[in-house]
């Protein structure tokens, strides 16, 4: 997920220093202190002089593996029966499949710039601690969901993981209409745990503090969000594209709606000052591998404390598009229609899951007295309490939810960053009427998601477009 060249200062550990007031003991100390984390009892290698940092490929990384002991456990045999080759298509990083006899691992190492760009964008390394921060912090919370975590290394900026297989990117399976009936399911329990149990719903507030003070330096990533998500597709911005000419008086109508930019903004607003929980930050159906069986989250280095309703959202805007880019997929007229019901099927299992499972650990905590917010002592005189204050805040997270899936859509077709569920459809007028349907909900969504009640209404709105 990618937006303009953030601006200097924002892109070394040296400029993440400017924008971080690091001279007072209590934020040297934590710097310190988040260096230390441990993976599966090992120290992580603290953060090295830059000078230590070498982009590995296929034949440094076993190198660099053989001064390991920790992963000859996963890959079996003598360092010289190891394989590997660089796997990475996203936007940032290299990825790297290494096998030995008995296994396979994953290294994915940050680069010092843009991968789809190249060096002439640099970007802060640093994103490699917050990703396996976060992935350790899911972990505790959700371990079926994520890869296992096996090594961290700050000062090469990689980490070394579990291979998922036979496991595929969850984008490319709805492209090619495979079914995986439980994603949803699963996709809403990982939410419920790792939103609830980051907050002060689980935490106490000093506790909350704490780890929100670990993320507040990921300000490069959050930068990117911030420009691509909330501002570029809505002016022409160098590196927007749409599809055109199909889509030009849509780019430059959405340009010129003050009313649709203000609501936009106002969730700009929530994105950057409601620190809630520890977010994922990109959870579309690219950081997501799947079996009919199986589902896990991977490439968490966006994460940050913000509002519960930004993962929720991204999520159901993903599978929307997937939705909305069916008919351009089909061989003949109609031949996606049921599988298109199938993927609203999922949109409802993630919300509804989520809230089920939202509401047990709302409710399991009585017996523990856990939290800082809506603490159960306060049910003592009021028994309704409970029930109430749990039912507005669901009611809050899924008009939030509605309003970042509706800025979602708008940016994955007029922004930088597409999906290949809409780029994957040949014909551009087939594939610009079905980004027409994704702008024309997530306008809906933006300006008048308070009157989208429950899931089923998301579902209506969802079929009218079609």
């Amino acid at each position: 997920m990618l937006g303009n060249p953030p601006r200097a200062g924002y892109l070394t550990r040296e400029g993440l220093r400017t924008h971080t007031d690091c001279s007072k003991p209590s934020l040297k100390r934590l710097l310190t202190l988040r260096e230390r984390t441990m993976v599966n009892g090992t120290p992580t290698a603290r953060l090295r002089d830059r000078r230590t940092y070498r982009p590995l490929d296929a034949g440094s990384v076993l190198s660099y593996l053989r001064t390991l002991g920790i992963v000859d456990q996963h890959l079996g045999g003598a360092p010289n029966q190891w394989r590997a080759h660089e796997c990475g298509d996203g936007n940032l990083n290299l990825v790297f499949i290494v096998r030995g006899p008995s296994g396979a691992i994953v290294i994915k190492q940050a680069l010092p710039y843009v991968r789809m760009v190249g060096e002439s964008w640099p970007l802060s390394m640093r994103r490699n601690f917050f990703e396996h921060t976060a992935l350790r912090e899911q972990s505790r919370w959700a371990a079926e969901f994520v890869p296992a975590l096996y090594h961290a290394d700050d000062g090469m900026a990689l980490i070394a993981m579990e291979f998922l297989t036979p496991h595929r990117v969850l984008r490319a399976g709805l492209i090619g209409a495979e079914s995986y009936p439980r994603v949803g399911a699963h996709l809403g329990l990982f939410l419920a745990r790792t939103l609830f149990n980051t907050s002060e719903l689980r935490l106490t507030g000093s506790e909350k503090k704490e780890r929100m003070a670990i993320f507040l330096a990921n300000t490069a990533m959050c930068q990117i969000s911030e420009d691509l998500i909330f501002d570029e597709p809505y002016f022409a911005a160098p590196m927007n594209r749409h599809t055109a000419p199909q889509l030009d008086s849509v780019a430059l109508a959405l340009a010129r709606d003050t009313e649709l930019k203000v609501a936009v903004q106002t969730m700009k607003w929530r994105f950057m000052n409601q620190p809630e929980c520890l977010v994922h930050g990109d959870l579309h159906t690219g950081s997501i591998m799947v079996t009919e069986a199986d589902t896990r989250v991977i490439d968490s280095e966006f994460a940050f404390y913000g509002p519960m309703g930004f993962d929720i959202g991204v999520l159901l805007a993903n599978f929307l598009m997937a939705y909305f880019a069916q008919p351009g997929h089909a061989a003949r007229p109609g031949d996606r229609d049921e599988f298109g019901f199938h993927l609203l099927e999922q949109l409802d299992d993630i919300w509804t899951t989520f809230a089920s499972e939202f509401s047990k650990l709302w409710h399991d905590r009585s017996s523990r007295a856990d939290g800082s917010l809506c603490n159960p002592r306060l049910n003592l005189d009021s028994p309704a309490f409970p029930a109430q204050a749990l039912a507005l805040r669901l009611e809050q997270i899924w008009h939030e939810a509605l309003g970042f899936a509706g800025c979602e859509m708008i940016r994955r077709v007029l922004g930088l960053a597409h999906v290949a569920d809409f780029e994957t459809i040949v014909d551009p007028d087939v594939r610009a009427q079905c980004e027409l349907r994704a702008i024309r909900l997530a306008r809906e969504l933006l300006l008048e998601r308070s009157r989208c009640q429950g899931i089923a209404e998301l579902r209506a709105l969802a079929l009218a477009c079609k």
